[in-house]
């Protein structure tokens, strides 16, 4: 209610909206990482999905070529989206986990850019976890017994507390796999652009290399584990332009609604899925570029989330050894001496021996 001058986090304009900005900043910084710039994606979240399903971002699961290309079909997709709750990560972790086993259990980065956190109803007891917490809750720890991280880049206003839970109190994790970044805290400070982008870069991937290094440690990069469930994504939702004008925005106090989110993932190959189409609920708000959202008592009763998963192959040696060379070189920001400091140190910390 507060950032993007109240407007719809999903606006779309002659600016960017803050999806876009989040995407591009990490884009930027990932793309070094990745060996071919294709990435397939996906979605969840919608009123074709709810908290159950991921939907691809293209009919025949093309991929993106970069992160221009990401965007350019977010801004496609965004106008035949019906926004539509209860929210859910699970099934986006295991989206990735998916992937990650398809590929022989190489390392990869899942990155949700999201508006609101997962639902919580408003009678679920203090110190419990709603049905969808406790999915996602049941995911993180899952995905990490797989060469995975998760980076949960939070825009808007939130709220957040629980996101900071996961972040600091999942127990039962073979590594500590799950990282959340304020994006709105950090872009909202009054410094130069170039190094507010850059502090946000470094504070969504400072903990890569120590999870990486982690998952050396364990011993689980390379192979298939064998027992992880398998998604298959539904294509993406399409709705007539008529559609999206004569419906009511559906809005509840209880409910943090509809993260409708999407995601790309980055397989070693190419994968073959069959998918279903399911009914279409009538009660569900569709997102319009033509005028803000309606106002609801939070704003991520009802919005879309984006999520990226990046294969790092074998550019990654780059994070543990290049660090502080490849921000300045990206980001262009040799005169930020706090910057220059933290990045030196996480160089230092995790250079390989």
């Amino acid at each position: 209610k507060r950032s993007f001058n109240r407007r719809s986090l999903h606006h779309i304009g002659d600016g960017s909206n803050p999806y876009e900005q989040a995407i591009s900043i990490i884009g930027k910084t990932l793309a070094a990482f990745d060996e071919d710039n294709l990435i397939p994606c996906f979605g969840f979240g919608d009123a074709s999905t709810h908290d159950q399903d991921v939907f691809s971002f293209y009919p025949d699961e093309r991929f993106c070529n970069g992160f221009e290309e990401v965007l350019s079909r977010y801004r496609e997709l965004v106008p035949h989206l019906r926004l539509a709750g209860p929210t859910s990560f699970a099934p986006i972790i295991e989206m990735a986990m998916t992937i990650v086993e398809q590929s022989g259990g190489q390392y990869h980065v899942l990155v949700i850019i999201a508006d609101g956190q997962v639902t919580r109803s408003v009678d679920t007891q203090r110190g419990q976890l709603s049905p969808q917490e406790r999915k996602t809750v049941d995911a993180i720890v899952q995905a990490s017994k797989l060469p995975l991280s998760i980076i949960l880049v939070g825009v808007g206003d939130g709220p957040w507390d629980m996101m900071k839970e996961f972040d600091d109190n999942i127990p039962a994790r073979a590594f500590d796999n799950f990282q959340f970044v304020n994006f709105t805290d950090i872009m909202s400070k009054n410094v130069p652009p170039s190094r507010k982008e850059t502090e946000f870069a470094l504070a969504a991937l400072m903990e890569i290399p120590s999870q990486y290094k982690a998952t050396i440690e364990l011993n689980i990069l390379g192979g298939r584990k064998g027992n992880i469930p398998e998604r298959v994504p539904l294509p993406p939702p399409r709705y007539s332009a008529s559609s999206f004008n004569s419906l009511k925005a559906s809005h509840s106090t209880s409910f943090n609604y509809g993260s409708a989110s999407f995601s790309s993932a980055k397989p070693a190959h190419p994968t073959s899925f069959k998918p279903s189409v399911p009914p279409y609920p009538a009660d569900t708000t569709p997102v319009s570029s033509a005028s803000p959202a309606p106002s609801s008592t939070y704003d991520s009763q009802a919005n879309i989330s984006f999520a990226v998963v990046l294969n790092s192959f074998v550019l990654f040696a780059l994070v543990t050894q290049e660090t502080w060379h490849l921000v300045v070189d990206i980001r262009h920001v040799k005169n930020v001496r706090k910057t220059s400091k933290l990045a030196r140190f996480v160089e230092v910390q995790y250079r390989p021996k």
